[in-house]
């Protein structure tokens, strides 16, 4: 006859034990928790099963240790097997999406002041940053070496965008700055970027985000004075002299806002437009040639305070890989001062999850490519990734 084993120490003791399931290819689909309580047999074990919707180790993964100052952006690589994030300490960071989430690179000495934003490119090994500093970098991802340095404005240089040209093959790169000016780059084989740009639009005042158009004719531009301007480049001296528009003058402008707008991102259909503000509403632009709305205000979405500090926030759509039968586009997210990130439902305009986790401002949020991932980078000098429920599609 066995002893009975000693009973626990009073206040009991909590006993975790996972239990994980696999599809065929191996990767889990759910994971038991089962939580006991060893001193009170009244207690049972409870079993919590939680369903996995994507590749990570776990649902939520701290992504930390790489910066030493607050992240300004961060981003999914097109492929979704990389990421990266620039700072303040003048760094830009590469990361893997799946375990074990390595930190393989960390390229320091950028620039002479902090990375304000940066893309990945659409067809090259390459990132394209832009700093505080004026300058445009383009960076080799294979080797952590810089190709090409343009100082490329006057002032300092808040948001880049970039798109493949209708026709030629190449990319083109377009930044805005504080002088006043938005640039138009092509880039050029091994070199990176052209030394000089292909198109200068002086808006008038200091500029916050810009974003190309889906077809890569037009470009949209968030100033200071609260609006936002679309620019086709097809509208150049000398390509058609019997053009009446000038240069510097946009085909529209695009009103709601009452305070700057912080970063412009388009919809994966080229339809609408997601635009932050510091007056902390979040404004979705109808698009398309003709809008059944003489404002083209589609959703105005609240829930994401700007804060105090000016800071420009960047949004993001869900992308156009359809993901547990979702559409593309079918929801947006904007990080806030108040640590969290914020995700909506762009047809209902409904918040459907407000997420903790951070202890700084949310500066930039990115949706991976091909599963429910939400990715956020903060001026904790942290990133969080973080998947999405199954009811969620993405």
């Amino acid at each position: 006859m066995s002893k009975r084993p000693v009973s626990p120490p009073a206040g009991g003791a909590l006993i975790k034990r996972a239990k994980s399931s696999t599809d065929d290819s191996g990767t889990p689909t759910t994971r038991e928790i089962a939580i006991s309580s060893n001193n009170d047999p009244r207690n049972k074990s409870l079993i919590r099963s939680v369903q996995r919707t994507s590749g990570l180790d776990a649902p939520i993964v701290s992504l930390a240790g790489a910066h030493s100052g607050e992240i300004f952006s961060c981003r999914f690589s097109p492929s979704g097997q990389h990421l990266a994030a620039c700072s303040s300490d003048r760094s830009l960071s590469l990361w893997n999406t799946y375990s074990p989430n390595t930190n393989y690179g960390l390229i320091s000495n950028l620039a002479k002041a902090p990375l304000l934003d940066f893309q990945w490119s659409l067809f090259q090994p390459w990132i394209y940053t832009v700093s505080a500093d004026h300058l445009l970098s383009v960076v080799d991802t294979t080797t952590g070496e810089r190709v090409r340095k343009i100082r490329a404005h006057t002032g300092i240089i808040n948001s880049l965008d970039r798109t493949m040209a209708a026709g030629s093959g190449s990319e083109l790169i377009v930044t805005g700055s504080d002088d006043g000016t938005v640039k138009v780059w092509e880039s050029s084989g091994d070199d990176g970027v052209g030394r000089h740009p292909v198109t200068t639009i002086d808006i008038g005042c200091p500029v916050t985000g810009v974003c190309w158009a889906k077809d890569g004719q037009n470009v949209y531009v968030g100033a200071l004075d609260n609006e936002i301007h679309v620019y086709d480049l097809r509208n150049t001296p000398g390509a058609n002299t019997n053009n009446s528009i000038p240069r510097t003058q946009p085909l529209l402008s695009l009103t709601g806002h009452t305070d700057t707008p912080t970063s412009l991102s388009i919809s994966p259909d080229g339809n609408f437009l997601l635009s932050p503000s510091l007056s902390s509403n979040v404004i979705i632009h109808d698009i398309r040639p003709f809008s059944p709305s003489p404002t083209r205000v589609h959703r105005v979405l609240r829930g994401a305070p700007a804060g105090f500090e000016n800071t420009l926030l960047k949004g993001a759509w869900t992308k156009d890989e359809e993901v547990h039968g979702g559409k593309p586009g079918q929801r947006v997210a904007v990080g806030g001062a108040d640590r969290m990130v914020c995700v909506w439902e762009v047809e209902s305009g409904k918040l459907v999850y407000k997420l903790p986790g951070h202890k700084g401002t949310v500066t930039s949020v990115d949706f991976h490519p091909k599963e429910p991932i939400l990715l956020t980078g903060s001026k904790d000098g942290t990133m969080l990734l973080g998947e999405l429920e199954a009811g969620i599609a993405v």
